[in-house]
């Protein structure tokens, strides 16, 4: 089943949502802590996410991509929702200190393709972050959720997609051992859930976190294509 956009804003709009989101996050935040002054893109749906970032870095862009439609962002001068074709992002390369994927890998119709945009719209010395269901854990099963969707990976398949597509994997991390279920009680213990699962299952983690850096030498990147179709939206 195909993952919307309007499906994954409501899934974070409910207690279970934001919960899985600040999971996530925190673990995000614990490997990018300092991001004052740089370019931040997101993609996928990442706004969830992007907010651990919004206040310290320069610029943050949220993007998704046509088939899932444009995400509201909230209103500010140095932050912007957008909406492209994920094999031809609208923007001049390199452009971002820090590239963010999650919901998007999992539901690319071309994940090379998608990786080698990332690759040109990085700077040399950028860093990239991919968010993807673990095909061993509970929530790429769930598809009331927004992880439910799409294709998982395990950590080796998602090392060995971005090795193919000039990237070098530097860190890998998991996050959200929390079951998928929306019920109090468990979602009360959730910090519980999370340190337990890290320290005894940690193979079985609801989502695996990749970081990675541009492979400069490996290969010259792709051009862009020529026709670039995208649309901003307008935030209230």
């Amino acid at each position: 089943m195909a993952l919307d956009v309007h499906t994954a804003a409501d899934f974070y709009a409910t207690a279970q949502g934001a919960v899985a989101a600040r999971l996530v996050r925190d673990r995000l935040a614990q490997l990018w802590p300092r991001m004052e002054g740089m370019a931040v893109l997101g993609l996928g749906y990442a706004p969830p996410y992007l907010r651990a970032w919004r206040e310290a870095a320069q610029v943050t862009i949220a993007v998704t991509t046509a088939e899932l439609g444009a995400a509201r962002w909230p209103a500010s001068a140095a932050n912007l929702s957008c909406m492209a074709e994920e094999e031809a992002l609208p923007f001049a390369g390199p452009s971002f200190d820090r590239v963010l994927l999650v919901h998007g890998l999992e539901a690319s119709e071309n994940t090379r393709r998608l990786l080698r945009e990332i690759w040109r719209v990085m700077k040399d010395d950028g860093r990239l972050m991919v968010v993807a269901p673990n095909r061993r854990g509970m929530w790429a099963y769930a598809e009331s959720t927004p992880f439910g969707h799409g294709t998982p990976y395990s950590p080796g398949q998602v090392g060995r997609l971005l090795a193919g597509s000039l990237f070098r994997v530097e860190n890998r991390e998991t996050a959200l051992f929390l079951p998928p279920t929306a019920m109090r009680l468990i979602l009360r213990s959730n910090r519980v859930w999370e340190g337990l699962g890290h320290r005894l299952i940690p193979q079985f983690a609801g989502v695996t976190i990749t970081e990675a850096v541009k492979d400069v030498y490996s290969a010259i990147p792709t051009k862009p294509n020529a026709s670039r179709r995208f649309v901003l939206a307008e935030v209230p």
